[in-house]
């Protein structure tokens, strides 16, 4: 390897020069020339971008993956990809796994059994969410991380490398205008100023450079001002899409009220929402009462019900406030809007989960996890 030891010791020279004139200027023993107010502003204020860019793209990475490091090794994976140049695969999330793992037990447990089929309808939700959770991720990588991280890692050291420059060029100038009041002689006062208006032509350049290059930051809030937009858009149809599915799943597990009702651990009644009985009714004895005082009649969980033979009884009926909407299933039931009000009211040997509903002239079946009974 070649060396130009004059151009080496020409540089080594250079930085000493420069770091002496940096020392006297801290010490105040030497003067320093200021940059104009002006460009001073456009420094502060792109340290400011800088430093909180940093800070909003950091913590949008620890928002979009928690748990960075894991037994996968993502970070690691994601570490070569990058050195390769490589696009980085589509990793599978969490809530996608654990619907694959409900999936899989349903096999095992049997998909005819009451827990296979709930974890199969359960499961499929859970690759749903995890689905749109993965679209999310790299929706916003793309839209939000990918501008941010541009910026900092492009345009960011763009521009303090012409600040870099700058500083060198200040203290070049500094060190001339030292060298022209030390000089005595009349040659070498003025090899010194010609120096000086050198070395004050590139400092004007570069100041001219740096501002350019600062006044861009303005665009830059413009670039990520639409990014940020992007961004919660991304998180609004996520989080839409979660609660459509959320709703969706209820729904589904809701057409089985009684499914799990003879396993059930009443101390989980807490964590659930509460049927209530109609055995809670003014003036109604409890179906279970109503069914050995009255021999022949069978509890109908969601059987077919005559409703048209239901009479409303003149004592034990009370309003009821819809807390959700309800499809009804079947002609024997009665379709809910959430927040309306309709009478109900109980019959001999209903299942206690059901009450009838009554609106205007219709008249059906009613989940009572749906309502919320008033006083």
């Amino acid at each position: 390897m070649d060396f130009n030891l004059k151009k080496l010791t020409s540089d080594a020279g250079v930085f000493f020069t420069r770091a002496v004139q940096f020392t006297e200027e801290k010490l105040g023993s030497a003067e320093k020339t200021e940059l104009d107010a002006h460009l001073e502003n456009l420094i502060a204020r792109a340290d400011c971008t800088k430093n909180w860019t940093e800070k909003i793209f950091r913590q949008t990475e620890v928002l979009l993956q928690p748990n960075p490091i894991d037994h996968t090794g993502a970070r690691i994976e994601e570490f070569f990809y990058e050195k390769l140049d490589k696009k980085i695969p589509s990793r599978t999330t969490n809530g996608e796994l654990l619907g694959q793992y409900m999936l899989d037990a349903a096999k095992d447990f049997g998909p005819g059994t009451p827990y296979g089929s709930t974890l199969i309808t359960v499961g499929e939700y859970q690759s749903r969410l995890g689905g749109a959770e993965r679209e999310f991720l790299q929706t916003s990588a793309i839209n939000f991380l990918t501008p941010l991280r541009n910026f900092l890692e492009g345009d960011w050291r763009t521009i303090s490398k012409e600040r870099r420059l700058l500083e060198n060029r200040r203290l070049d100038l500094d060190i001339c205008k030292a060298r022209v009041k030390k000089a005595k002689q009349a040659e070498a006062k003025a090899a010194a100023e010609q120096e000086l208006r050198v070395a004050q032509t590139e400092f004007d350049r570069q100041a001219e450079v740096t501002r350019l290059l600062l006044e861009g930051i303005s665009s830059t809030h413009v670039n990520h001002l639409r990014c940020l937009h992007e961004f919660v858009e991304a998180q609004a149809t996520y989080y839409a899409q979660c609660h459509q599915y959320m709703q969706e799943l209820q729904k589904e597990l809701s057409r089985y009220p009684n499914s799990f009702a003879s396993n059930a651990n009443p101390s989980t009644s807490a964590t659930s929402p509460s049927p209530v009985s109609s055995a809670t009714l003014p003036g109604v004895s409890p179906p279970c009462l109503a069914s050995t005082s009255t021999p022949g009649i069978a509890r109908e969980p969601s059987g077919p019900l005559k409703i048209q033979d239901v009479q409303q009884p003149s004592t034990g009926h009370r309003k009821a406030k819809v807390l959700y909407d309800y499809d009804a299933h079947d002609t024997s039931e009665l379709s809910l809007l959430a927040d309306e009000l309709i009478t109900v009211y109980t019959v001999p040997g209903m299942d206690p989960d059901w009450l009838v509903g009554e609106r205007g002239n219709q008249k059906g079946k009613v989940p009572v996890t749906y309502l919320e009974l008033l006083s």
